[in-house]
């Protein structure tokens, strides 16, 4: 390997969709995008399910894509600076005990905001025009007229300012919705007409027309709405979830949909996945289930992740901090 060039291994699992796969003519294209950059990249590896991982990792000094096997790190790959997660969400691989003192952790955040209000503005039209029910009854074959009301004016509670949550409170504020934001901190958004703190949460509920979650997976968000949360709403409100599906108590929300209590849902992630053939949550009234495709570009993602790979890059080389930078202690 030349002198002063960085060795890299990019890792991938054959478990995971193929957009997701880094393949060599990807990164190709990349270092062409970023020719100043990739010179100083040396040698590159691309490895499937640990299939050359011990051998990387033994020079390697940066990794793109999280191994399947994290074990002892820091003696496998004594040169690890940094890891990079093609993920946003980072849940699977805490707590961050596995990653080797001093080395920096970043993930995919950033990756998934375009096509993410794409979805969220389809997600609050189909709500609004009831089109799960309008669905069921094209099935039935059941003529039934279900009006709905416009959707200008109504309110999104968007639950988590991230990537995610800010995709869609710019999707809320562009069909005409009031947006009010939630997250750690009440500092303003530019998208959201009011934020306010988790602490806060509960007050805000009622207001809500649209809830939407667009938070991490931590222990502190695990079932975050949890029944009685959801009984702060009224009955004509909707869910979206774009986050992950822990985060809901997804038994009490198919109690509430059954029942009427609430007037609809679109989830995009649920709990396990894949859903059970039997799982009786896809009988659900109102209710429409995408399979975890909301935020993720199926003809560019690998392209969107190295951009923001390399721009993370220039920072590194700099000795400046990492965006995307994970908080082993939030989890975030």
């Amino acid at each position: 390997m030349a002198a002063n060039k960085l060795r890299l291994h990019i890792e991938n699992s054959r478990k995971k969709n193929s957009i997701f796969h880094t393949l060599p003519a990807h990164w190709d294209a990349a270092c062409r995008r970023h020719r100043t950059l990739a010179r100083h990249i040396g040698k590159v590896s691309f490895g499937w399910d640990g299939d050359i991982l011990e051998a990387a990792l033994a020079d390697t000094e940066l990794v793109i894509g999280v191994p399947a096997d994290r074990s002892n790190l820091a003696t496998r790959a004594p040169r690890l600076k940094w890891v990079h997660s093609t993920s946003a969400g980072v849940d699977g691989v805490l707590p961050l005990d596995w990653l080797p003192r001093g080395t920096a952790f970043t993930n995919n955040s950033g990756a998934h905001g375009h096509k993410a209000e794409q979805y969220m503005t389809m997600a609050y039209h189909l709500l609004n025009s009831r089109m799960a029910a309008i669905m069921a009854n094209q099935q039935a074959r059941d003529w039934e007229a279900l009006f709905s009301p416009s959707i200008s004016g109504k309110t999104a509670v968007v639950v988590g300012l991230g990537d995610l949550g800010e995709a869609a409170a710019r999707a809320a504020k562009k069909i005409g919705l009031k947006v009010i934001g939630v997250r750690r901190s009440a500092q303003k958004n530019r998208h959201a007409d009011r934020v306010v703190t988790y602490r806060q949460l509960d007050r805000v509920l009622p207001l809500a027309d649209f809830l939407v979650l667009a938070v991490p997976l931590t222990a502190e968000t695990r079932k975050l709405l949890n029944a009685a949360r959801m009984d702060l709403l009224k009955p004509s409100a909707g869910v979206i979830n774009i986050a992950r599906g822990p985060v809901i108590d997804q038994d009490a929300l198919e109690k509430r949909l059954r029942s009427g209590r609430l007037a609809g849902a679109v989830l995009d992630v649920v709990e396990p996945e894949p859903l059970p053939a039997d799982a009786t949550l896809w009988t659900a009234p109102n209710l429409i289930i995408t399979p975890h495709v909301s935020c993720d570009d199926g003809e560019h993602y690998i392209d969107i992740s190295l951009d923001l790979w390399f721009e993370n890059l220039a920072l590194f080389l700099a000795g400046k901090k990492l965006k995307r930078r994970i908080d082993p202690k939030l989890g975030y």
